[in-house]
């Protein structure tokens, strides 16, 4: 019995701005180019896409962009005319576009109850994925894969996890990127080409290029101080986004806006416009060192295989600080001890985002962040405690771990880890060409077709 999966709907709510909807947006890309698939993605916000696929209109509640049907997911669309809907999706023998053989549920946003019913409608269920968030965190494993019988339908949907280790789902990595990465960076034709397009000349080989996407964070003062206090020119770039108005505080601008140049001491900052996903890998791959926020941004980062600093999505119970963690355990382990401490220094600090607080750059247990971090992460710039009393309410063990400086604790750790960019860059690219072997889009396909074949033996008794 032949299990094929020849259609594939993915339903997407846009919660952390782009990081939702970039994830099922080059998913949704990659299973319909690649693969061949007939690929409809179902958007509550389509604003959101619009700024990731130009061509995409926010006021059209169907269209087709890049091979990919969108749809507005709206509430209307599946509960104010339920029985036209249902009908749609299950009348399938006259060619229309049903229930898919795939249904992914991205990051548990919750499927509509009526499309949940069309798919228990139908003779034979669609295989259905929920595509959870990227964590290295050990409890991954023993999760991937996992079914969860729906309560009172005949449906049964499964978890799968993205991740690091082929103990889970992998990451999505599109075919020939890393060629075309690399001949990116060995001609200087194609980088200048790049250049010009955001409205420079290509840069000396002596300036320092760092690409700085992110959330608000009090830290980007000391990141600053120190970048234009630097022996070294250093162009800093910044696409538009929520990091955008602490950049303009910071220069006296109070509208800053894509196409600004602020210059103070050795540092040159161009805001650019919030660009598409393909020219962003482009920008990525012409900087020296990225800073990176959310998942989407993460994972380009590792494919460019530069140094980067990674400022996770911050969480309300700080268990962001537990994920954090686990992923620098994971990829500073084969760094000498010096480079796995500046390292993890400096994610820590610019996940803190307090000027005012310097954690010790040393090698922290699995899991122990979150014994001070809550600390870090709650605090707000304008209210910062002192080191002393920040101390104080920490446990004695951790509290030893944070010390005094007359510098600023983000611009401390930034010396440490440029000392060791080079085997830092040496470690990316080493861990780039690892995680390539697996594919995240790969992998589902092959997972939701061994679904279909197991569902197969059991109807046929075997």
């Amino acid at each position: 019995m032949n299990e094929s999966i020849n259609r594939c709907d993915i339903f997407c709510k846009v919660i952390d701005n782009y990081g939702d909807i970039g994830v099922c947006w080059r998913l949704a890309r990659q299973l319909a180019h690649e693969h061949g698939l007939a690929v409809r993605l179902w958007v509550d916000d389509l604003s959101s896409l619009t700024k990731l696929c130009h061509e995409a209109d926010a006021a059209r509640d169907i269209q087709r962009c890049r091979g990919v049907e969108v749809r507005h997911w709206t509430v209307d669309a599946f509960h104010s005319q339920p029985l036209i809907c249902k009908r749609e999706m299950v009348a399938n023998r006259q060619g229309e576009r049903g229930v898919a053989d795939l249904v992914i549920e991205a990051f548990a946003c919750k499927l509509p109850q009526g499309y949940i019913e069309a798919m228990a409608a139908q003779e034979k269920s669609p295989v259905w994925v929920n595509l959870e968030y990227l964590s290295a965190e050990d409890w991954v494993y023993g999760c991937h894969g996992l079914p969860s019988p729906h309560p009172s339908l005949p449906l049964i949907r499964y978890f799968f996890f993205p991740g690091f280790t082929r103990q889970t789902g992998g990451l999505l990595l599109e075919r020939g990127l890393l060629a075309r990465r690399d001949a990116f960076q060995r001609d200087a034709a194609q980088q200048q080409i790049f250049w010009r397009s955001i409205g420079m000349e290509m840069p000396s080989v002596e300036t320092l290029k760092i690409s700085l996407f992110g959330y608000e964070n009090a830290a980007l003062t000391g990141l600053f101080d120190v970048w234009s206090n630097s022996t070294q020119a250093v162009l800093c770039l910044v696409p538009e986004g929520r990091i955008l108005p602490q950049v303009g505080q910071y220069f006296g601008d109070v509208a800053p806006c894509a196409g600004r140049v602020y210059s103070q001491g050795n540092l040159q900052v161009r805001v650019l416009p919030f660009v598409e996903q393909e020219c962003y890998d482009e920008l990525l791959w012409a900087c020296d060192v990225n800073f990176v926020r959310g998942e989407d941004s993460c994972v380009r980062a590792q494919w460019a295989a530069k140094p980067f600093i990674w400022q996770i999505y911050p969480q309300h119970d700080a268990v962001h600080w537990q994920k954090l963690q686990a992923f620098l355990n994971l990829y500073s382990t084969p760094l000498g001890a010096v480079a796995s401490q500046a390292m993890q220094s400096l994610w820590r600090a610019w996940n803190g985002g307090c000027d005012t607080l310097l954690i010790e750059p040393l090698a922290i247990r699995p899991g122990e962040p979150t014994i001070f971090a809550k600390s870090l992460v709650m605090t707000k710039p304008t209210d910062c405690r002192s080191r002393r009393e920040a101390a104080a309410q920490l446990p004695e063990e951790s509290s030893a771990k944070l010390r005094g400086s007359q510098g600023n604790g983000v611009g401390n750790a930034w010396l440490a880890f440029d000392n060791v960019r080079e085997e830092l860059g040496a470690r990316a690219q080493g861990w780039a060409q690892n995680l390539a072997t697996n594919n995240l889009a790969l992998n589902l396909l092959d997972f939701s077709r061994e679904v279909g074949r197991m569902r197969a033996f059991k109807i046929d008794g075997r």
